[in-house]
């Protein structure tokens, strides 16, 4: 049973146990585990609970109230009551009916809500909340979730069940809420820009248009992060950013319509949902993706649904590529406004390296200087000229810190915290797997303890990181580009005497 469950069912399970352990009960009952939904903190039964008024302080009140405290001995092994081995089987029938391969807190708590009766249903009719009421809004939840391709968050399994959009998208409006997405700096004229054509009632379908690394797709990972921050207009409130891999859609189609099919569903989840823009970098790969003898590409297989405005998409590609693909079928370049994005400056990406500066030293575990940034945008723009800004003078910053990295690791004692910290997890999770939760609770409280060791060293180290300067960055740009380090390093004015002397 217990390997369905997902992490924070887990999760669940064991601190059931511990309130178990701390009210002096020799039993698990489903009061423990309402409890343990409640302490869980993260997952869909604990915010649905929490939406509906319940707290964890309020709910242990009235299991108090209604059981008491124990005063007989709790033996090391708590064992679950039968309503409990029943609840357990009630959530797997509710997941089998959801077409989920795992057990979530959401399963549990719809298993406790079908029951109806137990402590924990009492617990909860005392403060308040109606059962149905409580289903109800766990199955919205649920479909909320899915709905924006977010996974239902969680556990391994739980990716076997994934959505044709999940499967081949990223959902770039929930990376932006976990803090996964970097800065974007100095294109709120182009984000705007985007902003506007979106809110558009016809061709609101923005195509960026620019060279290779000018920053195309950071728009569209700036438009997820405005949409998290609530800085759209009314019309782009709750929309989710959702970016597709043409590639992966296209790939192990072998035979006639298995890509219309996979298109075809991708277009059904994105109508059912109705809060959907998606983002499709390279955008002239449509024409012509996926068609075989016989069938249509995927650009043919887009166009109804987007004249119809059933889907809404940002694309991003070259100007030669938009006039070679999408200028050539009228039919697919009237559904698209064009935005040029241009190469920034070496003023503007040198802004753009200092929003992106942090990402890196944290990446890295050092300090780049600002002579570093300055030296990135020059000497990229100065020597590779083969490449746009800001991507080359990203790229030189990244090489450099991961070059001073190597040239400064050391064996210490970090590295054997780490190694401890993993055997202690694997332990913990064997120790679950067994159901013997005590030990599971020891191996726990030994990682966390663990967990602080290493951030104490770690930040002690901090205070005295390497340091990117100047003339790493030149070393990369010769490594690149065969210019002697010298020769890269003179200034201008130094040049400039040299000629004077020929």
């Amino acid at each position: 049973m217990f390997e369905h469950f997902t992490s924070e069912a887990i999760k669940v399970v064991m601190l059931a146990q511990e309130e178990a352990r701390r009210l002096g009960h020799n039993f698990v009952g489903t009061e423990q585990i309402l409890l343990g939904l409640l302490g869980e903190e993260t997952g869909v039964a604990a915010k649905v609970l929490t939406d509906m008024g319940v707290t964890l302080r309020d709910a242990r009140r009235e299991v108090e109230k209604i059981i008491g405290r124990g005063s007989g001995f709790v033996p090391p092994e708590i064992p679950f009551t039968p309503k409990v081995k029943t609840l357990f089987e009630q959530s797997f029938k509710e997941a089998r009916s959801l077409g989920h391969n795992y057990i979530g807190t959401e399963h549990l708590l719809l298993g406790l809500t079908e029951a109806g009766e137990g402590v924990a249903a009492k617990v909860l009719q005392n403060l308040d909340v109606d059962l149905k009421q409580l289903r109800t809004a766990v199955i919205r939840r649920l479909g909320e979730v899915a709905s924006v391709g977010a996974g239902m968050g969680g556990g391994s399994t739980r990716r076997n069940q994934s959505t044709t959009l999940e499967e081949f998208g990223r959902n770039l409006t929930k990376l932006a809420a976990e803090g996964k997405l970097d800065p974007v700096v100095g294109r709120e004229k182009e984000i705007e820009r985007t902003v506007q054509v979106l809110g558009r009632r016809t061709k609101n379908n923005p195509v960026l248009i620019g060279e290779p690394g000018v920053g195309k797709t950071a728009i569209a990972e700036g438009l997820a992060q405005r949409i998290f921050n609530q800085d759209v207009p009314d019309v782009l409130q709750d929309k989710q950013v959702i970016s597709l891999d043409m590639g992966s859609i296209v790939a192990g189609t072998r035979f006639r319509g298995d890509f219309e099919e996979r298109i075809k569903k991708i277009i059904q989840e994105i109508r059912s949902a109705g809060n959907i823009i998606i983002v499709i970098d390279e955008i002239h790969t449509l024409v012509g993706a996926g068609g075989m003898e016989g069938g249509m590409d995927a650009a043919n297989i887009l166009k109804p649904a987007l004249a119809r405005g059933e889907l809404q998409c940002i694309g991003a590609t070259t100007l030669d590529e938009y006039r070679k693909h999408i200028e050539r079928d009228a039919a697919l370049e009237r559904r698209f406004q064009p935005i040029k994005i241009g190469e920034p400056s070496v003023q503007e990406t040198v802004e753009i390296l200092q929003g992106l500066r942090g990402a890196y030293e944290q990446h890295h575990n050092l300090t780049i200087s600002d002579d570093a940034l300055v030296a990135a945008a020059e000497l990229s723009d100065r020597y590779i000229s083969d490449r746009f800004l800001p991507d080359k003078a990203i790229d030189l910053v990244d090489e450099a810190g991961s070059r001073v990295r190597l040239r400064n690791s050391m064996i210490s004692e970090n590295r054997d915290l780490k190694r401890q910290i993993v055997a202690a997890a694997k332990q913990k999770n064997e120790a679950v797997k067994l159901q013997d939760f005590d030990r599971a609770a020891e191996l726990r409280d030994k990682e966390l303890e663990l967990e602080a060791q290493l951030q104490e060293a770690q930040a002690g180290e901090s205070v005295n990181r390497p340091v990117v300067n100047e003339e790493d960055i030149a070393q990369i740009v010769s490594s690149w580009t065969g210019v002697p380090v010298n020769k890269l390093t003179e200034s201008e004015s130094e040049v400039l005497l040299h000629l004077e002397d020929t």
